[in-house]
């Protein structure tokens, strides 16, 4: 059965060049962003559907190599991974090193009773990943040991930081996942951060800003910078400088400002990829979502002469594409521009899991963005498919949902909804001058209303 949020989503018109939120199959949070090979991955957290709170059980992973189709990888990581934590998987970060992924993470601590910093590992930026040490990396009592950030300097020493409402830090060992001498702080006055801790504030004395939480560390020409959720609830972005990522850190402005995002906290992450620079960030934009159903979002920057951030503002528009799309290939139906009804879920076949398209209906679609005929005229088009019950049909439309249509799969029931089976059809009758070389390319749903139609796995045109 649908959930409010895609109910809802039906009645709301999106511009059909909005590309933020760029994920809609389901609510993402906290958006890490790492770039391994020619394609960049964001690694997310799940708010649930209809939460009262951050009830998240689940992390997920999404990756581009065009910065507007994008790949669903589903949740190679949950609470259930790690066997010391019950509750509240929030944010997290995921760092390479010598060929293996580290993703570090904070939870509850079923022994501790507090929040606590952990890391799994895997040979691939999509996992699977296992708890890397079988405990916690850090805990105690306290609930504040929430959002790790990760980054190695250019000596190949690693560091950590966490925390709100203030910055713990760390130096890791090269494996990775141990910390090397002791745990430090990192001192809260106005001068590095906008105002001093809570508890050192003069009630009658307005201060430019503070720190709250989501660090992000980076560097960039020979400076640390920490980018942090700061001011409260809501929350903005600002960030800080410092020569050394112990200090002493200056407190550096704001770059993404309150506005209308419709979530009372924000976290981000930066990256630079083919040429661009990007940063993410959350919003709760999404139909039925708010400051407990958030999604994440990027836009384009460039940086200052100095190295500085500009100002960056949020926009449902996003970013262009930096990239064309081959359609002439095995694509997973997961990988898509923007979506409309569906969600996505995921099995293991073999000892892999594979992610595919779910909860299809009458009127559902798959865009993707930026596809690149090559003057190539498409003749078949065949999907792998299941149904356990009568299908439907998948149009095959450029430019939009009632656009040309270039030809239409008939789906058949399979015998059950993972009994997979895959179908073609033939392509006629297409007008060559129609396939330009960039277009936009829609997968339209279409059966009897009420239940849902088909699963969908891949697809491909030859």
């Amino acid at each position: 059965m649908k959930t409010i949020l895609f109910a809802l989503l039906s009645l709301v018109t999106l511009s059909a060049n909005s590309q933020n939120p760029f994920v809609q199959t389901w609510f993402t949070s906290d958006p890490a962003p790492l770039v391994h090979g020619d394609r960049l991955y964001v690694y997310t957290g799940h708010d649930e559907d209809n939460a009262d709170f951050f009830w998240m059980q689940e992390w997920r992973v999404y990756s581009t190599d065009d910065m507007v189709n994008w790949q669903d990888h589903g949740s190679p990581l949950a609470l259930e991974s790690f066997s010391w934590a019950d509750d509240r998987a929030w944010a997290s970060q995921c760092i390479e090193r010598n060929g293996k992924f580290y993703w570090y993470i904070c939870a509850h601590c079923r022994d501790s009773k507090g929040m606590a910093i952990g890391v799994a590992v895997s040979d691939t930026p999509t996992g699977p990943f296992k708890d890397a040490i079988g405990k916690p990396l850090y805990t105690d009592s306290k609930w504040d040991h929430i959002d790790p950030t990760v980054m190695i300097d250019d000596d190949g020493q690693a560091w950590i930081m966490w925390g709100n409402p203030r910055v713990y830090y760390a130096k890791l060992n090269k494996d990775m996942i141990s910390i090397d001498g002791e745990v430090g702080q990192l001192y809260m006055t106005e001068e590095a951060f906008g105002s001093p801790a809570m508890n050192q504030r003069d009630k009658n004395k307005k201060y430019k800003d503070s720190y709250v939480e989501g660090p992000w560390l980076t560097k960039r020409n020979g400076t640390y910078q920490l980018l942090y959720a700061a001011g409260g609830v809501p929350e903005h972005i600002s960030y800080s400088t410092a020569p050394s990522p112990t200090g002493p850190w200056t407190y550096a402005g704001v770059i993404m400002p309150l506005s209308d995002t419709k979530s009372f906290t924000n976290h981000c992450g930066v990256a630079d990829f083919k040429g661009h620079s990007y940063f993410f960030y959350h919003t709760g934009k999404l139909p039925g979502g708010g400051g407990f159903g958030r999604s994440v979002a990027v836009e384009e920057f460039k940086y200052n002469p100095d190295g500085s951030f500009p100002t960056i503002q949020p926009t449902d528009e996003g970013v262009k594409p930096i990239a064309a799309f081959n359609p002439f290939r095995k694509v997973e139906a997961e990988t898509m521009a923007f979506s409309k009804g569906i969600k996505t879920e995921q099995y293991e076949e073999g000892k892999k899991q594979q992610v595919y398209v779910s909860d299809i209906n009458n009127g559902d679609y798959i865009k993707l963005q930026n596809v690149n005929w090559n003057n190539r005229t498409p003749r078949t088009f065949s999907a792998r498919v299941a149904s356990g019950l009568r299908g439907g049909e998948i149009e095959l439309r450029l430019d939009s949902i009632n656009g040309t249509l270039l030809g239409t799969l008939q789906v058949t029931g399979t015998g059950g909804w993972n009994n997979w089976k895959t179908v073609s059809a033939t392509l006629s009758g297409i007008n060559q001058s129609a396939l330009s070389q960039n277009t936009y390319l829609y997968f339209v749903f279409k059966g009897r209303k009420g239940p849902k139609l088909f699963n969908f796995d891949w697809w491909e045109v030859k």
